[in-house]
């Protein structure tokens, strides 16, 4: 997964179970699709559950403690795995017309007039 939502609970009353069904509900309510995937720090899935809200619960040890990156895994409604590059709905502003970063093969400074 390349993409995906962010979301933090750190209520401790509350079982992963019903924070990643919270986590579905609101992706689903804000993008209108259907989540599949959802990485969790180790420490806050420890002896969880494999999955929860209809998603698989993978572990990793990027993801916060507490918090839920949850979207569409390597098998997307597409096709197309995780790394699949192809053409998008829109140019990057970042990118020049030769592929490379900025008009001139560089990022633009964050503050600087581009």
């Amino acid at each position: 997964m390349d993409i995906g939502m962010l979301w933090y609970d750190d209520d401790v009353r509350r079982p992963i179970g019903e924070k990643v069904t919270r986590a579905v509900e609101h992706y689903k309510s804000k993008y209108g699709a259907v989540p599949t995937v959802c990485f969790v720090n180790p420490a806050t899935l420890k002896d969880g559950p494999d999955s929860a809200g209809g998603v698989q619960l993978r572990s990793a040890r990027n993801v916060l403690v507490n918090h839920f990156w949850i979207g569409v895994g390597e098998a997307s409604a597409t096709g197309r795995g995780p790394g699949a590059r192809g053409k998008t709905n829109g140019a990057n502003p970042n990118y020049g017309a030769n592929g490379k970063p900025g008009a001139n093969g560089h990022r633009p400074r964050a503050g600087s007039k581009a």
